[in-house]
């Protein structure tokens, strides 16, 4: 039985507790707000088709950040005009951080601003993480005249317009071959350009022959890889698959200054900048919760077997990549859409 006195005391307590949690400050948030977070599922909304690179790097972070967050994590496809669909609709949804945008970011929404007439800037994002950046190759065929980056740069300047190169336009290719024209001061019409709308088709002419070189995704190159000679690999650091230098060597070899390195592409995701600045603690949760997923072993060996990136560069570096590509493309802009 209950000592004299205790169960007043106990009841007083309750009371005090009662009426302490009911002195709410006009304005302010309820104290679990933030903890209960999510308390619902997310929806990442991607901006192309089921199977692509973008929609299975989402569907393979999908699949295990609800270990972390505690919620399920759902998968929407709104493909359309280069991601610029369901960039838009993240954006209209409430700023409540539960819904999410993924895609591949670089170059497609900048290309949506620049080129597509998008209402929305960068600014209007908060980038999470670019978790499996593309890098480009530029190769010859291996029966090409021209065994090096010197020997194909050097006929380019000495015979305009013989030098035939496989390019997809508007997207990094075009940017990195730019930058490398102006950096060796060759003019850019000194190239014959012979255009293509896949990757695929661009990367037969050259292993054929029908072209002299392309710059292209070094991911996805393997399967001509004994039918080329890589010339240089547009990373800060050369890649144990390719016996090639990086770019930047190859440009300092010939006297040139170095140009910046663009990623191919970046696949990742993002929320609404008003998420983040609504909800801070919410947009750290998010960035904790990929971050410690990409951390996990298990993950890691999914990603690889299933020839998916897993690289955590955090919001800072992610961001710094798309704004650093953005100026790029918007500086070149004009000569990317006359050519």
């Amino acid at each position: 039985m209950p000592r004299p006195g205790t169960m007043k005391l106990a009841l007083l307590a309750a009371a005090g507790a009662f009426l302490l949690g009911s002195l709410a400050v006009p304005g302010a948030k309820p104290a679990a707000a933030a903890d209960d977070w999510p308390a619902k599922p997310l929806n990442i909304v991607v901006g192309f088709g089921v199977g692509g690179s973008a929609d299975r790097t989402v569907r393979a972070l999908a699949s295990f950040l609800p270990e972390e967050l505690g919620q399920p994590v759902l998968v929407v496809n709104k493909q359309g005009a280069g991601s610029q669909l369901a960039a838009t609709y993240v954006l209209q949804q409430p700023h409540d951080c539960y819904t999410v945008f993924g895609s591949a970011l670089s170059p497609f929404l900048q290309q949506t601003i620049l080129n597509s007439g998008a209402t929305y800037s960068l600014d209007d994002f908060a980038f999470i993480n670019g978790q499996w950046s593309d890098y480009d190759l530029m190769f010859t065929s291996k029966e090409s005249p021209y065994a090096t980056f010197k020997d194909l740069f050097t006929a380019v300047k000495a015979n305009p317009k013989k030098v035939k190169m496989a390019l997809i336009k508007g997207g990094s290719a075009e940017l990195n071959i730019m930058l490398v024209m102006d950096a060796l001061g060759i003019p850019y019409d000194n190239l014959s350009i012979v255009t293509y709308s896949g990757g695929g088709a661009n990367r037969t002419s050259t292993a054929g022959g029908t072209t002299d070189f392309t710059i292209i995704g070094g991911d996805g190159s393997e399967g001509v890889v004994d039918l080329i000679r890589p010339l240089a690999v547009y990373r800060t650091q050369t890649h144990k698959d390719w016996k090639a230098p990086t770019v930047n060597e190859a440009l300092k070899e010939m006297g040139a200054k170095e140009i910046p390195v663009v990623d191919g592409s970046m696949r990742g995701i993002a929320v609404s900048a008003e998420c983040k600045k609504q909800h801070p603690e919410r947009f750290a949760k998010l960035v904790d919760a990929v971050k410690k997923t990409l951390a996990r072993e298990d993950v890691q060996k999914f990603l690889a077997e299933s020839e998916i990136g897993g690289e955590y560069i955090g919001p800072e570096e992610t961001t710094h990549r798309m704004k650093t590509a953005f100026d790029l493309y918007a500086k070149y802009q004009q000569r990317m859409a006359a050519k």
